[in-house]
């Protein structure tokens, strides 16, 4: 009966953020809340839920200082460089405008946000491609499978996921998987080798003003006729915002938003990065840049535990970046939509993972998973999770794959002596993949802002996003990782 509740409570939990009847944050509490009561345990919720919080507040700690901290990185202007750097590098050569868009794509996926990637990227990039004739689906499909292998990084999202719906430590998860995830975000190079050289082979490198490759090509591009908007940000109702990055754009996972993004206007142009934003501290740049590699450094030599080393940052930068109370008070504010809507995610999840392992329900439906897959397979279920999710993570949300799929599929796992660390890092593999899923708002924003059919570039993107996945997991299972 257990085993049949249990499995009838993720399948309405999928449903219904699949369809979006419910915010994902509503179904991880009210869902299992209801089926804690079919089971005949409501009295024992709140034991449940308050085992679940204590164990979950050092991820939801990581994930609100980690969110503010790169989103005020993005305000002071430490990533603005970086782009006019690659702009530069680019010139008017197709195979580096290729590679261009990958490493930036990247570089800006240490915010964690996906949104946040694709809009400075396609705004950074798309004039080149256009002006260019290069193929638009080119620069989405890269800038996509760059940013899933990066969305792996702790509080990208997944990884946290991962963490909160197993009870493990989000760096234990990560910094193993560190190499592998290398190997992965150096395929999604060579293939932006290959592609540019694609590219190159059809147009030739063609010869471009200077100007359009300098600085002055950002404001040029900042010069539009009509101004691109988007449409339903998650969380905001129907309400209509300018499309910018400078300072609301930062913030976790993109997918744990739950309503469709869109972008509107035919013009060219896009707002970037503004050269000229308040925010701006260009004295400060240095310092910031220390900042942030001695936070990235202390993080894999697990100086301190994340969720401290994020507080201790966040804290650190918004005292010298804006020493003003009523500065940061408005930087906090501006991100304050991101912090809490993960933030909820993650004590909503609480609810969901407490009662399902408060009521045995994991227990049991691990108990038929173990007897439904071949013995031969058991001691390989680090394996299959990985295979498993590449089509799991595209055809649903990580919410639902990762706090209904992956704690069934660990029980199993560790029925058969797999750690949960081991079913954790093969969770992550599909990730390149699961950025072009047609249930990831920010994808529609990619997609948008380039002016690219979601058919096409789904029709691009999903054979090379699979073989990158293929490549982590290949390289997870050589290095002993998975």
């Amino acid at each position: 009966m257990l085993t049949i509740l249990g499995f009838a409570m993720i399948a309405t939990f999928l449903v219904l953020i699949m369809l979006k009847k419910m915010s994902p944050i509503a179904a991880l509490v009210l869902i299992p809340a209801l089926f804690c009561v079919f089971v005949g345990k409501g009295a024992k919720l709140g034991d449940y839920v308050i085992d679940g919080v204590t164990s979950l507040a050092p991820t939801a700690a990581m994930l609100m200082f980690a969110i503010v901290y790169f989103g005020v990185m993005i305000d002071v202007g430490l990533f603005d460089p970086i782009v006019r750097g690659i702009l530069k590098f680019c010139k008017a050569d197709p195979l580096r405008i290729v590679i261009g868009t990958a490493l930036l794509a990247a570089i800006v996926s240490l915010d964690g946000d996906g949104s946040t990637t694709f809009m400075i990227t396609v705004s950074a990039m798309y004039p080149l491609y256009k002006r260019l004739k290069m193929s638009l689906v080119v620069m989405t499909g890269v800038a996509a499978m760059a940013n899933g292998v990066m969305n792996t990084l702790p509080w990208g999202g997944p990884t946290a996921r991962a963490a909160t719906a197993l009870k493990l430590d989000a760096s234990d998860i990560f910094v193993p998987m560190i190499p592998a995830l290398a190997v992965g975000l150096l395929f999604v190079f060579v293939l932006s080798y290959v592609l540019g050289r694609r590219e190159r082979a059809r147009l030739g490198v063609l010869t471009l003003d200077e100007v359009l490759v300098d600085e002055a090509l950002v404001e040029d591009v900042e010069e539009k006729e009509t101004e691109t908007v988007l449409v339903g940000s998650g969380g905001s109702g129907d309400g209509r915002t300018p499309l910018r990055t400078g300072g609301s754009g930062s913030g976790t996972d993109a997918d744990a938003r739950d309503e469709d993004e869109s972008v509107d206007g035919d013009d060219d142009g896009f707002q970037g990065l503004d050269p000229h934003r308040a925010t701006l501290r260009p004295r400060l740049y240095w310092f910031n840049a220390l900042l942030t590699v001695a936070l990235l450094t202390a993080m894999i030599m697990e100086y301190l535990p994340i969720p401290v080393l994020f507080l201790l940052g966040a804290a650190l930068a918004l005292t010298v970046n804006f020493p003003h109370i009523p500065d940061q008070r408005a930087r906090l504010a501006a991100h304050a939509d991101n912090v809490l809507n993960v933030s909820g995610m993650v004590f909503a999840a609480a609810v969901f993972t407490g009662v399902l392992q408060g009521t045995g329900m994991v227990d049991h439906m691990a108990r038929w998973m173990v007897d439904v897959i071949p013995e031969g397979m058991g001691p390989h279920m680090a394996l299959v999770t990985g295979v498993l999710s590449l089509p799991l993570t595209y055809f649903m949300s990580n919410d639902g794959f990762y706090f209904g799929v992956l704690p069934v599929l660990a029980e199993a796992g560790a029925a058969h002596g797999v750690s949960p660390l081991e079913m954790a890092r093969a969770s992550l593999v599909g990730q390149p993949l699961h950025m072009s899923s047609p249930l990831v708002p920010a994808v529609y924003v990619l997609v948008g802002m380039a002016k690219v059919e979601f058919g096409d570039h789904t029709r691009f993107v999903v054979k090379w996003a699979a073989c990158t996945c293929l490549v982590i997991l290949g390289a997870g299972i050589l290095f002993g990782i998975i």
